[in-house]
This record gives structure tokens, C-alpha cells and sequence, in this order.
């Protein structure tokens, strides 16, 4: 129910968001709007608002929407309201209102991640764990507490921060220069080969593949925080106890702890531990939870940084209102240039098209995000926005960039496309959209069957 509940949730704003650009644009136009439509098929929902008496409609289907403008070309048009038809305004006019539906979706895009960076984002700081002797990072002389500080031209703070920009450079360059500071603050530069790197398994993170895994530090295993009505607070687990075998089995480190339960999904577990100096014996069963594609054992029970170890391993991203608009608009405008370096890629064949994504997928991860928390959910909204800005602007016919790109050509010649020309493309668009659409549901179900 979350899943579906936060997959229509995401719709249900990119949709009225990308309309609404429509809409605003052609009534500061002076064009008349006739319907705006959140989605397709059978009205759920209609009603009429405004002074030209737009008829509103919620409809059955939800993988879309529409806003249909007073057009001679679907209707006829009254004389005294010729001058408010779509098709009789000047090109300018024809071209902003038909912009303004993706652009709404990269600005809301940028207000998310305004709203983000201003509320602070916590990650953890790029301290390199241990390298493993035949990986690319080994090659490159890194080393283990190595704190990353500047990947090519572009300084980091946290692990998501490195990742990104690593996987912009690879689609630059066969290489990369890493820049990092030791424990001595001494400052070293790695020229990381990225040559080998596979974009395309999704199964395998790129740091992992680069040999790059942050540090894990030596946690004794103590209750440091739990979570009300979970497993641990049922079984009678307490903040402070300290772990010391499970099932008979010693334990001494939080990671030992963390990973038996997570091996034992729905198998009741046998805690020996130490309460206030006094030894006891108590009994958790792990749940059942879906990570990954594979299902884990969960007991809800965490250990909680001490202020000292929090300093050193996390940091929050957080500026002020001015700072985060100028970053929030940048990191729109870097996700929008990589996913278009990602189509080129894919067109050229340099990329396989499995990256993919359908609605089954992108309903998975809102429900993921969403569990995770509402900044998780509002980074994933903000990622789909600018995707589906930047889909309809590419020059498709049927897609909003296809209709620019005839308005373009009008410029240049100084007349409209022709009606069998504009047919023509709707075919073609069509069929283009036809086959992503097919691409990007075979993606789906072969993530479904393989997991």
C-alpha cells in the first residue's frame, strides 16, 4: 500500500505540476484553456473554475494528462474569440507555452532540492575504508582512512557526492584524478582508471567495482537506539544493553551483531547480553524485509554514533537560503546534462538501453524512498521531475520538444510545417515512444523474474 500509495502520490504532482506549466503559460498568453486533465480515459472528476470556465477532470488512467487550448484546427472557433485560439497566437507565444510544461518540472525540481540543502542532508564523509590489492583504487596508490576531498574539477563531502561525479567522469574520460588527505593531512593525487568500470550492472555498485568502500569503523556491539513496536522493543531489548552472543555464538562488534540478523530473517534468535553489569538471556525474532531483491532479517535496533565518532564519519550538508538556490539549480542542471550524456550514449551504443525504466520501476523505488523517509522521497521526486522535463524536450514529434522544433523551423522559413509533414512526425513519434515504452516494461519484468 505505500508503494502504491507514494507511486501516485509522484504522478499525481509531476503531472499537475508539467500541466500547470501549460495552463499558466497559455493564460498570461490571452489563449483559452477549454479542459486540464490529469490523466487519461473515463473522468473520475470534473469542474468547471475560472473566468473562462476551464472544465477540471480526474481521469482513470494516471500515466499522463493534458491541457486542450481553443484550436481552429479541432474546432470551430468563434469569431469574437479567434483572437484567444492556440493556433492564430504569434510563434513566440505558440513556443513558451508549449516549454512551459517541462520547464515546470526542472524548476519544481530545483525547489525540491532548494527545500533539501536548506533543511541539511546528512551523508557519510568520503573516508576511504579498506582497498582491496587488485582493484583500481590499489592501483592508484589510495589508502585505507584516506578522506576524499575533490573528484576531477568538482570538491565532495559525502560517498553520494563521490559516486555521482564518478559516474560523470566516466563518460568523459578512461580516467580521473582523485584528490585526498591522509590522516597526517597530507595532501596525495590518484589518477583512478575508470576504463573497466560497468555502468550498466545495476546489481554492482560503481564504488565497490573501483574498489572504493567507505570505512567501517571497530563499534562495540550496544544498543545504542530501537524502534518503537519492532522486534527488539517486543522481545524487551533496551537502550544500552550490550550484546554478547547470539545463539551461543560471540559476538563483540555491531557489524558481527547486525549481520547474523540480517542472515536470519523469521528465525527466533538466543541473546546473551549485559544489562546495567547483570547478564541475562533474551529472545528476538528478526522480520522479514525485502532489500535489494533479497530478503533480510531486520530487528530494529541501531547503534548510535557517539558525538566524537559522528564528527569524524558524517557530515550534514546544509546552506543558507541563497547558497542552497544556487546549488539546488546546479545539481538540476548537472542531472540534466548526465541524463542527456546517458541518452547520447545509449543512441550511439556506447551504453546498453537496460537502464531503462517503466512505471513498475519507478513505482518500486518511490516506494522505497518513501519508507526511507520524506527527504529520501523528495530527492527521488526531484530526479523524476527532471527527467520527465528533459524527455519532453527532445525533439519528438508528439513530445513538447518535437513541437518546438517545428516552431523552429517555422522561424526559419516563415511559414508553419505543413499538415502532412506534422502527420508524418506523429507517426514516427509515435512509434519511437512505442518502442521506449516497450524497452522500458521489458526492463521491468526482467528485473521482476531476475531479481
Amino acid at each position: 500500500m505505500m508503494t502504491l500509495l507514494a507511486f501516485l502520490v509522484t504522478l499525481g504532482i509531476l503531472i499537475v505540476v508539467h500541466e500547470y506549466g501549460h495552463y499558466l503559460a497559455a493564460i498570461k498568453c490571452g489563449v483559452k484553456v477549454l479542459q486540464f486533465s490529469v490523466g487519461f480515459g473515463n473522468p473520475l472528476y470534473t469542474r468547471r473554475f475560472g473566468k473562462d470556465d476551464t472544465e477540471f477532470i480526474v481521469a482513470a488512467f494516471p500515466l499522463g494528462g493534458y491541457v486542450r487550448m481553443l484550436d481552429e484546427r479541432e474546432a470551430p472557433v468563434p469569431e469574437e474569440l479567434l483572437p484567444r485560439a492556440f493556433n492564430r497566437q504569434p510563434v513566440w507565444k505558440r513556443m513558451i507555452i508549449v516549454a512551459a510544461g517541462p520547464i515546470a518540472n526542472l524548476l519544481l525540481a530545483v525547489l525540491l532540492y532548494w527545500v533539501l540543502l536548506m533543511s541539511g542532508l546528512p551523508g557519510m564523509r568520503p573516508l576511504l575504508g579498506e582497498v582491496p590489492a587488485s582493484s583500481a583504487a590499489a592501483q592508484a596508490s589510495m589508502k585505507s582512512e584516506e578522506m576524499i576531498v575533490r573528484v576531477g574539477r568538482n570538491p565532495v563531502q559525502t560517498w553520494q557526492d563521490v559516486r555521482w561525479n564518478l559516474l560523470q567522469e566516466s563518460l568523459k574520460s578512461r580516467t580521473v584524478e582523485i584528490e585526498a588527505v591522509s590522516g597526517a593531512r597530507e595532501m596525495h593525487l590518484h589518477r583512478l582508471d575508470l576504463s573497466k568500470l560497468d555502468t550498466e550492472n545495476t546489481k554492482v555498485d560503481i564504488l565497490d567495482q573501483l574498489g572504493l568502500a567507505p570505512y567501517r569503523p571497530q563499534m562495540p556491539s550496544h544498543i545504542g537506539e530501537i524502534l518503537p513496536d519492532s522486534p527488539a522493543a517486543k522481545s524487551g531489548l533496551q537502550v544500552g544493553d550490550e550484546i554478547l552472543a547470539v545463539d551461543g555464538v560471540s559476538v563483540a562488534l555491531w557489524e558481527d551483531f547486525a549481520g547474523i540478523m540480517r542472515k536470519n530473517p523469521g528465525k527466533g534468535m538466543s541473546l546473551k547480553l549485559r544489562r546495567s553489569g547483570r547478564e541475562m538471556q533474551l529472545n528476538v525474532t528478526p522480520e522479514r524485509v525485502e532489500e535489494g531483491g533479497q530478503v533480510i532479517g531486520r530487528i530494529g535496533a541501531a547503534y548510535r554514533l557517539s558525538e566524537a565518532e559522528r564528527a569524524r564519519f558524517m557530515v550534514d550538508v546544509k546552506y543558507d537560503p541563497v547558497n542552497a538556490l544556487g546549488h539546488a539549480a546546479l545539481k538540476t542542471w548537472d542531472t540534466s546534462m548526465f541524463s542527456l550524456k546517458m541518452l547520447g550514449s545509449m543512441i550511439t551504443g556506447s551504453l546498453s538501453w537496460k537502464g531503462v525504466s517503466g512505471p513498475v520501476t519507478i513505482a518500486n523505488y518511490a516506494g522505497q524512498s518513501a519508507h526511507i523517509g520524506w527527504k529520501s522521497f523528495m530527492g527521488f521526486l526531484a530526479l523524476v521531475s527532471i527527467s520527465l522535463g528533459v524527455l519532453n524536450l527532445l525533439p519528438v514529434p508528439v513530445l513538447d520538444g518535437g513541437h518546438l522544433m517545428y516552431y523552429m523551423v517555422e522561424i526559419i522559413r516563415g511559414r508553419p510545417v505543413s499538415e502532412q509533414v506534422m502527420e508524418i512526425g506523429q507517426k514516427l513519434g509515435f512509434t519511437i515512444l512505442g518502442l521506449l515504452m516497450a524497452t522500458a516494461l521489458f526492463n521491468d519484468i526482467n528485473r521482476l523474474i531476475t531479481g
